[in-house]
């Protein structure tokens, strides 16, 4: 078992199995990343936070422009068409700010709404967030969780391939439980896996639904593991144990369409927030999207389905 480090530079922003890769690693190697946020330095810094280059300083050209910033590809030696790639998450330990963003692909589009861009401290054990001066924080904070939103290995079909729906290969999952201690296992479609990694979350919602979670550049360790001959027809994981969250505060959607009744549970939550807390459209609708989950509760009542909204109290009290 070797520790390497991918390169700095190594990004990308396409799926694609024809790139060469940033590193050649064995099987049980472990890898250190430095990820970008997924605007790449498309958010300015807070006045208060080291600057870090976007890739186009760094000479690093963009394919989909678009696309996520991602590290790697990185080789996985002897990994085939049929393997299994067990991906070790050993770390994430974000960088000290982050951001949270709402935008036409929430799950609410905007409706009217202006959108809204709130930046987080990630200097403590919660995001809190930062107003610049004259101007007032939103009442709230949030446990940080931090996880890698892209994972996966590259696709078996030729050319680019956008980074931002998911994929048999994995991807874009924005699984929020693939925190510390949790194991991804996902296909090898192509020679060599060709993994790659970025999008890390501070903190985020099940559903994610503003469109962002806590978007931010972190240092992340992982240990790749090549699984021979295993059939897995899409991503799986091992996650650890959530840890308790207390009292939370739920709102549902009913109907018969599921995508609808998570807008309507949403919508009662951010209702609830602007109600009951005080708070602004668009702040409401980013702790929603960073710390509320989307859980289908029930799903053989017809002709109606039910979607909660949770949220966990303490985020806001």
């Amino acid at each position: 078992m070797q520790e390497h480090r991918c390169p700095a530079d190594a990004l990308h922003r396409a799926w694609d199995h024809s790139l060469f890769p940033a590193l050649a690693v064995d099987s049980g190697d472990r890898i250190v990343f430095t990820t970008v946020d997924a605007q790449d330095g498309g958010v300015p810094a807070p006045p208060w936070a080291e600057r870090r280059p976007p890739s186009s300083e760094r000479g690093v050209l963009p394919t989909i422009r678009r696309g996520h910033p991602l590290c790697g590809p990185i080789a996985v030696r002897g990994a085939q068409p049929g393997d299994v790639l067990a991906v070790r998450v050993l770390d994430v330990a974000p960088h000290e700010w982050g951001w949270t963003g709402t935008g036409n692909n929430g799950l609410l589009g905007m409706g009217g709404e202006t959108s809204t861009l709130l930046y987080w401290d990630l200097r403590g054990a919660v995001a809190v967030p930062w107003a610049p001066e004259g101007s007032v924080a939103p009442p709230f904070r949030v446990p940080m969780r931090p996880f890698c939103g892209v994972m996966g290995t590259a696709p078996a079909e030729p050319g680019e391939h956008l980074t931002t729906p998911p994929r048999s290969v994995g991807g874009n999952l924005d699984a929020r439980r693939l925190t510390v201690g949790s194991t991804l296992f996902l296909p090898v479609a192509a020679p060599d896996a060709l993994f790659s990694v970025g999008d890390v979350h501070a903190a985020q919602g099940d559903g994610e639904v503003c469109g962002t979670g806590i978007e931010c550049g972190a240092t992340v360790a992982l240990q790749l593991d090549l699984i021979r001959s295993r059939s897995l027809p899409g991503p799986a994981y091992l996650a650890p144990s959530a840890p308790p969250t207390g009292p939370c505060y739920a709102v549902t959607g009913i109907g018969p369409d599921l995508m609808e009744a998570a807008r309507e549970a949403v919508r009662a939550m951010i209702s609830y927030l602007q109600t009951e807390h005080g708070l602004e459209y668009g702040h409401a609708y980013i702790l929603c999207s960073v710390a509320v989950d989307l859980t289908i509760t029930e799903v053989v009542n017809r002709p109606n389905w039910v979607v909660s909204a949770l949220l966990q109290l303490d985020c806001i009290s």
